[in-house]
C-alpha cells in the first residue's frame, strides 16, 4: 500500500428548494444525500460503483455515518463535496468528506462513512471480497 496515494473525487451541487428547511438552510437529512452523491461520483471515477459491487455478488450498506456542521448552507447556493477514500485492511469501505460553499470556499461540513460487505444472502463478509482486494491492488491503496 502506498503511504501517500490518496484517491479523491469532487461533486458540485446546487442547493435545491426540496433540500432546505423553513429557514432556507439545508436540512440536516439532505447531507446524507450529498454524501451519497459523492460516493457515486467516486465509484464511477475509480470503478468501485454500486453496480460493480453488486455484479461481484455483494451489497455494501452503510453501517456508520458521521457529520459535523460548521456553517449553514443556503438555498440557491452551490456547494462542492470532496470525498477521499480511507484505506483500511478490514472488510469495509471508508470515506471522508468535506463540503465547501462554492462561492467563498468556506467549510460547511465534514464527515465520514463506513460500509461493510454483505453477500447475496445478507451475510456479513469477514474478509475482503476478491474483487475488492484486486481493486485495492490496482489502485495501490
Amino acid at each position: 500500500m502506498s503511504e501517500n496515494k490518496i484517491l479523491t473525487a469532487t461533486k458540485e451541487i446546487d442547493v435545491r428548494f426540496s433540500e432546505v428547511d423553513s429557514m432556507a438552510i439545508v436540512w440536516h437529512g439532505s447531507y446524507v444525500l450529498y454524501f451519497e452523491d459523492a460516493r457515486e461520483s467516486f465509484g464511477l471515477k475509480y470503478g468501485l460503483d454500486y453496480l460493480t459491487i453488486f455484479g461481484n455478488g455483494y451489497y455494501a450498506p452503510l453501517v456508520d455515518m458521521h457529520f459535523e456542521f460548521k456553517s449553514p448552507l443556503i438555498y440557491g447556493k452551490k456547494a462542492v463535496i470532496e470525498i477521499a477514500y480511507r484505506p483500511c485492511s478490514a472488510a469495509k469501505i471508508q470515506f471522508d468528506y468535506k463540503i465547501f460553499g462554492a462561492e467563498h470556499n468556506e467549510l460547511i461540513a465534514t464527515g465520514y462513512t463506513t460500509q461493510v460487505f454483505l453477500d447475496k444472502e445478507y451475510k456479513l463478509a469477514l474478509y475482503n471480497p476478491d474483487f475488492y482486494e484486486q481493486w485495492k491492488k490496482k489502485m495501490d491503496v
